[in-house]
């Protein structure tokens, strides 16, 4: 790789750590935005995608926890089916078009969800244990396929179905996130017996952009512009990878 992109793709993923983390996601969708812009193989995108979110969300899973937000009975049932199907997910390798295509779709729902107003705080009711099972291993399947955590979905079905209130749906996000990248890097490296040597730099560069964030964000920055610069660099990679 040329000095001058992996000084791009590294700038990339610490910007992108940073604003994630201060609204509360590890930052899959973008880092896999910075890298299709920047023309990494899907085979580079998924294993790194899925490694920096794990750092990104350790963070914040610890933070959500140490704050009170997080709710056990509410997680597992998301949980219990979700790390086993993005294993396999991750295991799984699409072909190249097909990832594009499917991981530009992913992209383009990312960027209307950091769009999207959310409902006003009000009584919330926990969905079913099936329901919630069925969901997470659908989220978890889709999550290892993608190179992301899956919390880009969930966050906003809970949310939006009034299952539980904002600051919970984050820490029951960070935690599902995770756990399904953890699942989902084992699964790919198990497939492949190889991680891409650059992917250490962006590691670090994660480290800092997510502790930077998550203290931001811990003091209580606003995310409405910062949602909205990343749901335009959202759309500019998912569409990039759509139609070209």
């Amino acid at each position: 790789m040329a000095i001058e992109t992996l000084f791009l793709l590294t700038a990339g993923v610490f910007v992108i750590a940073l604003l994630y983390s201060s609204v509360g996601h590890a930052g899959a969708s973008g880092y896999i935005a910075v890298m299709s812009l920047l023309s990494l193989a899907p085979a580079e995108i998924k294993p790194i995608a899925l490694a920096l979110n794990i750092l990104v969300a350790s963070i914040g899973s610890w933070q959500f926890w140490r704050a009170g937000h997080f709710s056990w009975s509410l997680f597992w049932p998301f949980a219990i089916l979700a790390v086993p199907f993005a294993f396999l997910g991750g295991y799984l390798n699409l072909p190249t078009q097909v990832f594009k295509v499917v991981v530009g779709i992913v992209l383009l729902i990312s960027a209307a969800q950091f769009l999207a107003r959310p409902p006003a705080e009000s009584e919330t009711h926990p969905p079913a244990r099936s329901l919630a099972v069925g969901v997470g291993a659908g989220l978890g399947l889709l999550s290892g396929l993608t190179g992301t955590g899956g919390g880009i979905f969930l966050t906003p079905l809970l949310i939006f179905l009034r299952w539980t209130r904002t600051r919970t749906a984050s820490a029951i996000s960070a935690l599902f996130i995770l756990l399904n990248s953890i699942a989902g890097l084992l699964g790919n490296i198990s497939a492949t017996r190889s991680f891409p040597k650059f992917g250490a730099s962006l590691l670090v560069a994660a480290a800092i952009g997510g502790l930077i964030g998550s203290h931001l964000g811990s003091r209580r920055l606003a995310p409405t512009a910062i949602k909205r610069l990343l749901a335009i660099v959202l759309v500019i990679a998912g569409t990039k990878l759509i139609f070209t």
